[in-house]
């Protein structure tokens, strides 16, 4: 699966930006597999490799994760001033170091020293790939096919995650059936050397790409850039509230999927696995050519729009599966996930892509480390939404997401004129600083 998509990365648009795009495709591969190597791992190599229990586990895990919030304001900061490549190098250099503290953990503050460090480096990693990658796309350009670079690079290195995240999973979920000790350190030291091995490939082999320090670009009317810029700019903070809805909506199906189907509809225990892995493939191998004909028909705003209306009938359709007898469950089911993954499939690409262009370009680090901020929000509102709604009324969660999701449409449709819809095409920003609001 690598393979196909990294041979059809470099077939890709015009032969001469082939030889640029495989380190970095690489990079994220290999990165990707050291994540899923860990997912089935999650809390519980803890709970082999110390007396803690479960809910002491979760709190010390909350604790460290939290204390590493802060970071990607600083790291934005710091990839405006020195660029995005090493930046990146040094999140997954500190994810991997992080790893191998984990097999050093043998109590509680062991634990919080272990997870700070994997955190810090994961949010010093995704606060700084996202310019890394425009940075990649702006040294490109637009593809021969006339799609732009931006939504492509988005899509591929998005394909490659859900590939190397999917792989590592299914590799760490068959030796985990040996249920050994030696198996949980294993997989362990595998996640930290594939961290590693990403760094390493970042600082030797991806090109380094024209970071410039645009000053007048980056800084609004009233002198100021950076962060200064960033908190005045309204338009590009609502963009970051609308997308934490949407990232809302991405976040609930691996979430709510698994207690729906079993306690809430009382289907099958292999159902939902079945289910999580179909959106798995999807997303890996159609995302791409997804985005390529939704960018074709209309502008970025407008399909983000396009992909709160499919989560609106995500929301509707899992409802309506309460419904539905026993023998009519699954298939249907299938039916929903495929309504899904295409609303994510469109939401992905065009929302990285525009963030990006959104960004002043001697800012664009501090812009996009700031929009990270919407993932991260959704990751903590989202279980315990869930948990809250669903203990009150199985149907809940979908009456909630979805009309949250047609409220995300909503927002996304009436930003469009305040946002860059395509590349080249500078903020519609009217009156002073001051002055920018969401009309």
């Amino acid at each position: 699966m690598v393979h196909r998509v990294a041979r059809a990365a470099r077939d890709y648009g015009t032969g001469r930006s082939g030889p640029r795009r495989w380190p970095l495709l690489a990079a994220v591969g290999i990165d990707s597999l050291g994540t899923g190597l860990y997912l089935p791992l999650s809390l519980l190599y803890f709970l082999r490799v110390t007396d803690l229990d479960l809910g002491t586990v979760g709190v010390l895990v909350s604790v460290a994760s939290a204390a590493a919030l802060p970071v990607p304001l600083a790291i934005g900061r710091l990839v405006d001033r020195i660029g995005p490549r090493l930046v990146v190098a040094g999140g997954q250099a500190l994810q991997g170091l992080g790893f191998l503290l984990y097999l050093t953990v043998s109590g509680a503050s062991s634990l919080v020293v272990a997870v700070l460090v994997m955190k810090a480096g994961t949010r010093v990693y995704w606060s700084s790939v996202f310019t890394l990658i425009a940075d990649q796309a702006d040294a490109e350009g637009t593809s021969a096919k006339g799609v732009d670079a931006k939504e492509y690079w988005f899509a591929r290195t998005g394909m490659l995650r859900e590939t190397g995240a999917g792989g590592g999973a299914l590799i760490a979920g068959a030796l985990l059936a040996a249920d050994s000790s030696r198996v949980y350190d294993g997989l362990i030291l595998g996640s930290a050397l594939a961290f590693l091995a990403a760094a390493l490939t970042v600082v030797f082999a991806v090109p380094t790409t024209s970071h410039a320090q645009q000053p007048a670009a980056g800084e609004d009317r009233s002198g100021r850039s950076g962060l200064p810029a960033l908190l005045r700019d309204r338009p590009y903070l609502a963009l970051i509230g609308t997308c934490t809805i949407f990232s809302l909506c991405s976040n609930f199906l691996a979430l709510s999927l698994p207690a729906y189907v079993v306690e809430g509809l009382h289907g099958p225990g292999w159902a939902p696995g079945a289910l999580l892995a179909l959106n798995t493939a999807l997303l890996a191998t159609c995302t791409a050519a997804v985005s390529r004909f939704v960018r074709r028909r209309c502008t970025r705003a407008r399909a983000m729009a396009w992909a709160g209306g499919l989560w609106v009938v995500w929301c509707a359709a899992t409802a309506t599966a309460a419904l539905l007898p026993s023998a009519a469950l699954v298939p249907f089911l299938v039916v929903v996930v495929v309504c899904f993954s295409a609303a994510e499939m469109t939401y992905g690409p065009v929302s990285n892509a525009l963030a990006a262009a959104a960004a002043p370009a001697g800012s664009r680090g501090t812009y996009l480390a700031a929009f990270q901020y919407a993932f991260a929000g959704a990751s903590v509102i989202a279980p315990s939404l869930f948990g809250l709604l669903f203990s009150q009324n199985r149907l809940l969660p979908w009456l909630t997401v979805g009309l949250l999701a047609g409220l995300g449409s909503v927002l996304m449709l009436r930003l469009e004129r305040r946002l860059p819809q395509e590349e080249g095409r500078a903020p519609e920003r009217k009156g002073s600083a001051q002055d920018v609001a969401v009309e």
